[in-house]
């Protein structure tokens, strides 16, 4: 799983990645060396040289490592940003495609929150992995060695010494603020999730919230999450606190030893007297730079919860195909292409389950639809429908059987919907702009006379004639500003408009009143006039139309043939027709 969203783009990014890496060890050698070359050029100075040209190459060197300095550390952030905004953008986009072949089966894997979480903190968060931990603690640890190589050069014991005092720092103090922090930074992690899917919550169900009278009651919890969060986050503050006075007493110790050590080496005429304050003034970055690496380690149980929660929806997911896990969707040449004009889907002895304990959800469920034939599924709650229409559209790959697509074999890899098959179902997202660009959602190349045709084989001219901005009216958010059947035959024409051969009706009309209910039927059935349909309802109104009816209970067909078929010969689906048909209910036929 690490393979797919860190180490992937390790190996991808390598080349970058040195080339980052290099720079800011530049960048960091040119700070040493402009403090050294300025501290040199102070001592020098002061022992008034007979000549000016005496000082003038290190006022060069002084100047020309300022420049350095900042132009690599420019150069620097601008390649590492650039890498990793890269990366966070192939991230997000690998995440879509996960999540993308699944969208009908959506809400019932996942929490608003936690992708919310995921998609606003969590894929951020993976940016500073890469920015503060790994390109600094390399460049760090390079600078490390640059070091005590060249120290040992000049006075081994003095090596072994700074080899304490900076492995301190880079190693053991980093070791013992992440044992520290681990507990707390996950504690916040998961509150703050909590907080994210509480807030969701809480504005999907403002109106419940108001109605039951318990606004308080929301503040006041929601209040008492963000305490505990707060004092988490105090207690890390407080160490933070106590890290950097042990850092500076380190650095402190370190300063006093090179000063002694640098006076030494001036009285022995190892090295020059001009590079007594150089030797001492550098010790300021570089402790500086081995201090930054002490706060990066902090980070690390942060980028872990984040990877974690990214693994774990993830985890909920199928197997990736090939198209999803690259970063760029690459054509599956060698795979056969179906005929767009002629789908004839087939279903032969499919089992289905999600997990090897579970009971069957579908059982021996065999079906046969060539093009332009409909086929309505019926069943109590539960009953196996859904997963029906999943398996159908390849969002579910059975777990025994196979399903065929003009006698090819699909699987959760093929990318039916969208491509071949349209779904029309009880909520169909409206979004936030006009009724032309809703439509236009499922085909952005259709030209105005396309348009228009779906808008009137959906019966909506004389609705938008109505409204003085025709089809440019705003539909606001989720389309309030539309009833529940126009909303309905707006999802139709941009069903219309995408042209596909195959319709799945996921209960359109759900929560319609009848007389809605019936037009908006006639509607969809004389529009789709000609493509396969496979209606999941709970209804019958209008199932005469339909060319075969299966009945599911418990993932298996316990009847099916035609309404008329059905109706002469079951009393049991006699019984449910008369439910939604009231002249035809007899005293002697229960409700139930």
């Amino acid at each position: 799983m690490k393979e797919r969203w860190v180490l992937h783009y390790l190996r991808s990014y390598c080349g970058s990645f040195l080339f980052i890496i290099g720079l800011s060890v530049l960048t960091l050698a040119a700070s040493a060396a402009l403090t050294f070359t300025s501290g040199y050029l102070i001592s020098k100075a002061a022992l008034r040289p007979e000549n000016i040209l005496m000082v003038y190459v290190p006022v060069v060197a002084v100047r020309t490592f300022g420049i350095s300095k900042a132009v690599l550390n420019y150069v620097e952030r601008l390649a590492g940003h650039n890498a990793v905004l890269r990366i966070l953008s192939l991230m997000r986009v690998k995440l879509y495609r996960r999540l993308e072949p699944h969208a009908l089966n959506f809400f019932a894997k996942f929490r608003t929150g936690d992708l919310l979480g995921v998609l606003a903190e969590d894929i951020e968060q993976l940016q500073h992995l890469y920015l503060r931990t790994i390109f600094p603690s390399a460049a760090a640890l390079i600078l490390y060695g640059a070091i005590i190589t060249a120290l040992g050069a000049m006075d081994i014991s003095f090596a072994l010494l700074m080899t304490m005092y900076i492995g301190l720092l880079l190693f053991i103090l980093p070791g013992i603020s992440l044992l520290i922090t681990r507990q707390r930074l996950k504690k916040i992690q998961h509150y703050r999730g909590l907080l994210y899917q509480k807030l969701t919550d809480a504005i999907l169900g403002m109106a419940d919230w108001t109605g039951s009278g318990r606004q308080k009651d929301f503040v006041k919890s929601y209040e008492a999450d963000e305490q505990i969060i707060e004092k988490a986050e105090q207690d890390i503050r407080r160490w933070e606190r106590w890290r950097a006075f042990i850092g500076q007493c380190i650095a402190g110790l370190t300063l006093l030893s090179v000063l002694l050590w640098a006076y030494s080496q001036v009285k022995d005429h190892s090295v020059p007297v001009t590079w007594l304050a150089a030797l001492v003034l550098v010790v300021f970055p570089v402790m500086d730079i081995f201090m930054s690496v002490v706060s990066a380690a902090d980070k690390l149980p942060q980028y872990k919860g984040s990877l974690n929660r990214l693994q774990a929806i993830d985890g909920l997911l199928p197997p990736a195909s090939d198209s999803e896990n690259n970063d760029t969707a690459l054509p599956q040449q060698n795979r056969p292409q179906i005929n767009r004009e002629n789908i004839h889907i087939q279903l032969n002895h499919v089992f289905f389950r999600y997990d090897q304990t579970d009971s069957w959800i579908v059982k021996d469920l065999s079906l046969d639809i060539p093009q332009g034939k409909k086929i309505a599924v019926i069943g109590r709650s539960g009953a196996g429908k859904s997963t029906l229409l999943k398996l159908l559209f390849g969002a579910l790959t059975p777990s025994k059987g196979i399903v065929t697509v003009n006698g090819q074999e699909i699987d959760s890899s093929h990318q039916l919907l969208g491509k071949h098959i349209a779904v029309l179902n009880q909520n169909p997202y409206l979004f936030d702009t006009t009724v032309a660009n809703n439509i236009r959602l499922s085909n952005q190349a259709a030209d105005e006379q396309e348009l228009q045709q779906a808008i009137a084989q959906a019966k909506l001219t004389h609705l938008l004639q109505e409204l003085p901005l025709g089809e440019r009216t705003m539909m606001h958010e989720a389309g309030r500003r539309f009833s529940g059947g126009e909303r309905q035959r707006v999802a139709l024409a941009r069903i219309l408009l995408q042209k596909c051969p195959v319709v799945l009706l996921d209960e359109p009309t759900l929560g319609l009143d009848p007389v809605t209910e019936k037009k908006l039927l006639s509607t969809v059935f004389q529009a789709l006039e000609g493509k396969s349909l496979i209606w999941v309802t709970h209804h019958l109104v209008g199932i005469e139309r339909m060319d075969e009816i299966i009945f599911i209970e418990e993932g298996e067909i316990v009847m099916r043939g035609t309404h008329q078929q059905l109706y002469e010969q079951s009393s049991r689906y006699r019984k449910l027709y008369a439910l939604d048909k009231p002249s035809l209910l007899e005293p002697s036929y229960p409700l139930l």
